[in-house]
């Protein structure tokens, strides 16, 4: 059973918000009381998974961001802060796959656009997120990162290359912005249950089930486990927690 958060007159921001981890997350917020921006790439998704939020009861708006383009990045925040005031926590989960390739084989192509949205797009909403935040001197932004940011695995360089950024991302701006009242972390999911994966699991079915046989756990991680991870780290329960990498892998990096 989840710990319950009592998030009312809180605004959480959640971008990739219209499926997988990012929807799961949007809705737990939700049910905790918060005002929820489901922000996301394709805008009729995030504006469809808000509207059903809208029509349980809840506070919540669908926003269009490509995370790639910083002013869209600024915008999804401004448009936060218009309708409901402030901005107290952000999930920021927006992410690619890249498919498996040979170090020496990479393209630029595919290393420029993972690294633009699992990278540069984690920074370019974050930054415009601690705007709002050093302005409330409060807040609590988690990024999403991966195990393929503790790790290193064959075939995916670019992927985790990305994803150890975030992790040197969130702790140097966690270290700067703590005195300022703002809390920031980095979350790790090992190998969930999303559309993402399932596409994988499809696709690359034999490095998927050697991925999946190194969770001790022995079984896939489900959206709703990674979301009550990001609650605890947004909520007061997590108050004296900056700068973290937090595993949620069922074991894979314990290894």
């Amino acid at each position: 059973m989840n710990p319950t958060y009592d998030f009312a007159n809180k605004v959480a921001l959640v971008t990739g918000a219209a499926s997988g981890m990012g929807l799961a997350t949007a809705r737990a917020f939700a049910d905790a009381g918060a005002a929820v921006v489901l922000a996301d790439v394709n805008q009729d998704a995030a504006e469809r998974a808000a509207g059903e939020l809208v029509s349980a009861g809840h506070q919540a708006i669908g926003v269009a961001c490509d995370v790639t383009d910083e002013n869209q990045a600024a915008s999804m925040v401004e448009r936060a802060v218009t309708t409901f005031g402030r901005l107290d926590m952000a999930f920021n989960n927006a992410g690619v796959q890249a498919p498996p390739s040979d170090a020496a084989e990479e393209t630029a192509e595919n290393f420029d656009f993972v690294n633009a949205v699992n990278l540069r797009g984690v920074w370019a909403a974050m930054k415009h997120e601690l705007r709002q935040m050093r302005e409330q001197g409060s807040g609590a932004i988690v990024n999403c990162s991966s195990l393929g940011g503790l790790v290193g695995l064959p075939q995916r360089a670019a992927y985790h290359a990305s994803k150890h950024g975030v992790i040197g991302l969130t702790k140097s701006v966690a270290v700067e912005y703590a005195p300022k009242g703002v809390r920031v972390n980095a979350i790790c999911p090992g190998v969930i249950d999303t559309p993402m994966v399932a596409d994988m699991v499809t696709t690359q079915a034999d490095a998927m089930a050697e991925i999946t046989k190194q969770q001790p756990i022995g079984r896939l991680g489900q959206a709703d486990e990674i979301a009550a991870a990001v609650l605890w780290l947004c909520s007061p329960a997590a108050s004296f927690v900056v700068g973290v990498a937090l595993p949620v892998d069922g074991g894979f990096t314990a290894h």
